[in-house]
């Protein structure tokens, strides 16, 4: 099945535009695996157990598991979640970006190793960096837009004098995955909550591609109005799925035992913010 129809699947079947994020963090975890790295799967397989029938889609962040040579309890939980929750797709958060050869074997590693159903990706190398991505023509890829961070103005809000009406670098990019660069309709962008009036230009600008919105919960977004800027499209156009992440708010609800039952009570409060934001 293609990401984009797993993605309409999952929002049907479990009433959601929330994605979980998987950052785990072993300093953050609960009192009684507190500090230990070996409890990195355990850990996220409770979190996905506790949250499948709510997402629209896991979001391993790859760093956090490498960091901790953790490679090993990635893959274990990537088996996992396709074991749990098959109709759940998977966004492997690597935000890679390199020649096309490199790139290539990065391909290779999200969709091939670990079995992710999307990978997201920095496109500021240009389109051969993006290109081998595509040649796995069932899955998915997001492109780094108009980031959460406030470091994103320094290039994404720079204007281009040598594109024919100035835009800002983050639309251009939006305009590209929209256009030229999308051939086979697999391209999505990733843009932040802590940017409202952001996402809305973005949406005018790429009115059917998916969203990734990360900033949720942790940094400060505000997921009402993050899912309102994002339906704010052109009328006519079949909007593209919005995907609302929140990672921390959700991982670390609480440090007893009821780690797990916290979890789920901010997943369930988060998913029914934005579908009431939605209607």
């Amino acid at each position: 099945m293609k990401f984009l129809d797993m993605l309409a699947r999952a929002e049907r079947q479990n009433a959601s535009m929330l994605c979980v994020g998987l950052d785990p963090e072993p300093t953050k975890f609960p009192d009684s695996i507190k500090g230990d790295a070996n409890k990195i799967y355990d850990f996220c397989a409770a979190i996905v157990d506790a949250t499948a029938d709510l997402a629209i889609a896991f979001k391993p962040q790859i760093a956090y598991f490498s960091a901790h040579r953790a490679e090993g309890q990635l893959e274990r939980l990537m088996e996992h979640m396709r074991r749990v929750a098959p109709h759940v797709p998977i966004i492997l958060d690597a935000k890679r970006g390199d020649i096309g050869s490199t790139a290539e074997q990065y391909a290779i590693e999200a969709f091939e190793r670990y079995g992710a159903d999307a990978v997201t990706l920095s496109p500021f190398m240009g389109f051969d960096s993006v290109q081998p991505y595509l040649k796995h023509h069932d899955k998915g890829a997001f492109l780094l837009c108009r980031t959460s961070n406030p470091g994103g103005d320094d290039l994404q809000n720079q204007r281009l004098a040598s594109v024919e009406g100035q835009p800002l670098l983050y639309e251009h990019v939006a305009r590209l995955a929209q256009g030229p660069w999308n051939l086979n309709g697999q391209l999505g962008l990733v843009v932040g909550a802590t940017y409202p009036k952001e996402i809305e230009r973005v949406r005018v600008l790429a009115p059917t591609l998916p969203l990734l919105i990360p900033g949720v919960g942790a940094q400060g977004g505000d997921a009402a109005a993050t899912v309102k800027a994002a339906m704010s499209g052109p009328q006519g156009d079949a909007p593209g799925r919005i995907i609302v992440n929140s990672s921390r708010a959700i991982l670390y609800a609480a440090a007893g035992a009821d780690y797990t039952q916290a979890a789920r009570r901010v997943a369930l409060q988060t998913r029914d913010v934005l579908n009431a934001a939605r209607c």
